[in-house]
């Protein structure tokens, strides 16, 4: 079985488990903190992965960076997870329940990234965009500055992506000016 599919069906039976004992909140700030050190530690991630480092060792690790925090709940999946020597999928299942957990509490997720800081103004207008792309009310606001853009925004929702940043309309206008003297030397 893909780690995909196995990440997925981790992530959702955790999701049914926290929900059944009303541990919920507590589990996602668990899952929240995982990642968090997944994308600031890169030999964290390559330890879970390593064939080399024994189980044991792998759940000693997070033992000593959750135990003193993480809910029941998620020390006992940690262990579980690793016994079965799938650590290598505990990250992308962290991912997964995230999205799970938010497709659960109807909160949209969606990214934005500007040249400059959005002002309340202008992230409650962002908002509104995408309750409205979305259907739903509750909506999580990523954040992102990136002067390569030179100016504009791109707004990710989902699958859909709206880029109104300079940097792609001088691409496009490159491109069609390209085409153009292309078709007129031949």
């Amino acid at each position: 079985m893909s780690d995909i599919k196995v990440a997925s069906r981790y992530a959702k039976a955790l999701l049914e488990l926290a929900i059944e004992k009303d541990q919920l909140e507590e589990v996602i700030a668990d899952v929240q903190l995982l990642l968090s050190i997944a994308s600031g530690n890169r030999d964290f991630v390559l330890m879970l992965s390593s064939p080399i480092v024994n189980t044991d060792k792998k759940f000693k690790v997070l033992e000593k960076l959750f135990a003193s925090s993480a809910n029941n709940i998620t020390m006992s999946f940690f262990g579980i997870v690793t016994r079965k020597n799938r650590s290598n999928v505990l990250v992308s299942t962290g991912r997964e329940f995230q999205k799970q957990y938010n497709l659960y509490k109807g909160i949209q997720v969606a990214e934005i990234t500007t040249t400059v800081a959005l002002d309340d103004e202008l992230r409650n207008a962002v908002v509104e965009i995408v309750k409205e792309i979305s259907g739903l009310d509750k909506v999580e606001l990523v954040e992102k500055i990136d002067s390569e853009i030179i100016g504009g925004f791109i707004l990710k929702v989902n699958d859909k992506l709206l880029d109104d940043s300079i940097s792609s309309k001088l691409r496009d206008l490159r491109l069609k000016f390209a085409q153009r003297y292309f078709v007129k030397l031949f």
